[in-house]
């Protein structure tokens, strides 16, 4: 049952706790006095647990290492959204965090669904017996309408309160659109080449913002380069009337395979002959493998890793995906910040880089100051590649 509820925003605690009395009313054991506005909230939630029981991180990145933390000091078990961290210091928090949880056979799942999907589990492993020969090259496309925008706070809540609000506005609270949005490719495509990316370099736009202030550029265009040489290319764009896109290839020496047709639910993953990958064909002589048939319901991977937690929990089988998750959300930034600065950003670059986007945010309070402040031009600080090198804003 879920026994304790906590937000920074009332309305949103609300919203959530009317939605799952509706759908899941047996489950639901959470009375006014388990209900926690502000920003301990998820101390005095958390409180309300014994040890073995299971916190739900499900917040804004930023916030999530000191709620780790205290869900350690408490002896819960986790499971967190992603990213689990946007930046070097929060990484290297988090991978020693991950390391404390382990000692202490604490179980910890990372919302890095696609890992679960019993469809890609059973591509990775044709790709593993060289049913499309070794991969060559990857690419990956999110292509979608204008996102992640923010104007000027015009009140009431104060301005720390509104960045939290448009948390993918402000890389301080999310990474951005890119490290919340493309994350998930990145690492399907990563765990497809059994590797993580050593490198990346970008190019990246910021042209039809608008009167948004928000912080993220409209496109991205990313090269990351694996140990062995091969490349995943990663296209993002969150602009209005172009293409739309949201699709994950692999090419071999052999053969491609869709990694992901549509969305990351269902995946309706194949293995075709040749480097022509089509997301619409489920039948001609090209097509190989298939999980599924077109209109074929598959199992949910949001479903599949709550029930692997549940089920380490319950047999006391080792469970920690902390390091994966923290090299994932590194790998992602990676990308990210090459384009924002215009580098090329290697992962001991970004495991390393000294910028921490949000000192003392297990300090704020409704009150504090923003992590990120308008200028005297009335704007939110943007990425200068080639401008600013170290730094992304």
């Amino acid at each position: 049952k879920l026994v304790a509820m906590a937000d920074v925003f009332e309305n949103r605690l609300k919203g959530s706790h009317d939605g799952l009395i509706k759908r899941h009313s047996s489950q639901m054991d959470v009375p006014p006095d388990r209900k926690f506005i502000g920003f301990d909230g998820y101390q005095k939630a958390m409180d309300c647990l014994n040890p073995g029981d299971v916190a739900i991180l499900a917040t804004p990145p930023a916030f999530r290492w000191p709620m780790f933390a205290y869900a350690i000091k408490k002896g819960l078990n986790v499971f967190m959204e992603k990213p689990v961290a946007v930046e070097g210091p929060a990484g290297r928090r988090m991978l020693k965090l991950g390391e404390e949880a382990s000692q202490k056979n604490l179980k910890v799942g990372v919302g890095l669904m696609i890992r679960h999907c019993k469809g890609r589990q059973e591509l990775w492993q044709r790709i593993r017996d060289g049913q499309i020969g070794e991969i060559v090259a990857m690419r990956a496309y999110r292509m979608s309408g204008a996102s992640a925008l923010a104007r000027k706070n015009n009140g009431p809540v104060s301005e720390v309160l509104y960045q939290i609000q448009r948390f993918h506005a402000f890389l301080w609270a999310s990474g951005g659109c890119y490290s919340d949005y493309y994350i998930h490719q990145i690492d399907e495509c990563s765990w497809m080449k059994n590797a993580w990316p050593i490198k990346a370099h970008a190019l990246g736009g910021r042209h039809y913002r608008g009167d948004s202030l928000d912080q993220n550029l409209d496109n991205y265009s990313v090269e990351y380069t694996y140990p062995d040489g091969t490349k995943l290319f990663y296209c993002g764009r969150n602009m209005a009337g172009c293409k739309s896109e949201f699709a994950s290839f692999a090419h071999g020496s052999n053969g491609s395979a869709i990694i992901s047709t549509s969305s990351h639910s269902p995946g309706r993953v194949r293995i075709f002959k040749g480097q022509n990958p089509n997301s619409q064909d489920f039948e001609s002589e090209n097509l190989v493998w298939a999980f599924s048939k077109r209109n074929e319901r598959e199992p949910s991977p949001y479903d599949l890793e709550w029930e692997d937690l549940m089920d380490a929990i319950r047999n006391n089988r080792p469970y920690n995906e902390v390091k994966r998750g923290v090299e994932a959300s590194l790998v992602t930034s990676m990308g990210r910040m090459a384009a924002h600065t215009g580098q090329e950003v290697t992962y001991d670059d970004i495991l390393n880089c000294e910028h921490e986007f949000a000192p003392d945010v297990d300090k704020l309070t409704p009150d504090s100051p923003a992590p990120v402040q308008l200028g005297a031009d009335g704007r939110y600080p943007v990425p200068e590649p080639g401008i600013k090198k170290k730094r992304e804003y």
